[in-house]
């Protein structure tokens, strides 16, 4: 049987995500392929058993009633998105996107499936299956925060490099990422979206956990809002200027420009920034660092080489 069956006429890319790495699109069903037979990235049509799960899915729990419609979406429809593997050298077949497909197909009935066949090592893996799902899943707060901490400690990207991959700002990586250093009540009612993501991060800028703690209480008895999370915030962090007469309070009070600056700094560089400044226009920038790690991190946004 002529090989040319089985490749197929590419189209262009597939748009955003993933699916920008693979050229072509799948047209039609190809004939049964056997592995040792296929390239990478082509679509050929692999038997289900001949397929691996992926040890480096970031997901490990699967709404089986989705599943059950997806399969039968699959009986009537049949595959509309190709999954993508990487073929093994065992002539076997691993996943690196497309597990729910992968299991409503079974669930379907079906013995193969059409798939993108890649060259991948373990890193690409786990690289690209932790963007994939980042991008096409539902994810809540939490779990993009340690889909992105596992891209930088185990993909070895810097936060630069990750914001590309995923299409985001720096500061909006960084913001996520700083929601890993609130206390686990905190991260569990936030996975559960039973707080919000501001509420989440203004109680971030309480520096005492213990206060954390107390109010992310109240949030969920007295059903706070954001506004009002972020005014406690900024009276538990500053208790002295309530203490302080009205005048000399204002005296000490930041200019409203520069308490935007401290604010913008404070997102910039994912840490909490103090800025002083007095009646001349002198004044200081504190930025405090809870490890070396934290250090080397702030140096690196600082482009600091020593």
């Amino acid at each position: 049987m002529s090989d040319n069956k089985n490749i197929l006429k590419r189209k262009g890319g597939l748009g955003r995500g993933l699916g920008a790495l693979i050229e072509g699109s799948y047209d039609k069903k190809v004939e049964e392929t056997p592995a040792a037979a296929n390239p990478a990235n082509v679509v050929g049509e692999i038997p289900l058993d001949q397929i691996q799960t992926n040890p480096y899915q970031p997901r490990t729990h699967f709404d089986q009633e989705s599943l059950e419609e997806l399969a039968e979406s699959i009986r009537v429809q049949g595959i509309i998105q190709p999954i993508t593997v990487r073929q093994l050298d065992s002539g076997t077949y691993q996943l690196i996107s497309g597990e729910r497909r992968y299991q409503a197909s079974k669930l379907a009935g079906l013995q193969a499936i059409p798939a993108y066949i890649r060259k991948a090592n373990d890193q690409q893996m786990l690289e690209m299956a932790l963007i994939e799902n980042i991008q096409r899943e539902n994810l809540n707060a939490i779990e993009i925060a340690l889909s992105y901490q596992r891209l930088l400690s185990e993909c070895s990207l810097k936060q630069e490099e990750l914001g590309e991959r995923v299409g985001k700002k720096r500061t909006t990586v960084t913001n996520y990422l700083r929601l890993l250093k609130l206390p686990p009540d905190i991260q569990v009612a936030l996975r559960d979206n039973l707080i919000t993501m501001g509420h989440a991060r203004a109680l971030i800028n309480i520096e005492n956990i213990e206060q954390q703690l107390e109010v992310f209480r109240r949030i969920m008895d007295e059903e706070l809002s954001v506004r009002k999370v972020e005014e406690i915030a900024r009276k538990l962090n500053n208790p002295e200027k309530v203490n302080k007469p009205a005048v000399q309070a204002n005296q000490n009070e930041l200019s409203g420009e520069v308490k935007k600056v401290e604010s913008r700094l404070s997102t910039y560089f994912g840490t909490k920034i103090q800025v002083k400044s007095n009646k001349s226009g002198k004044g200081e920038i504190k930025i405090p660092f809870l490890s070396v790690d934290e250090l080397n991190r702030i140096l690196e946004i600082l482009n600091y080489s020593g």
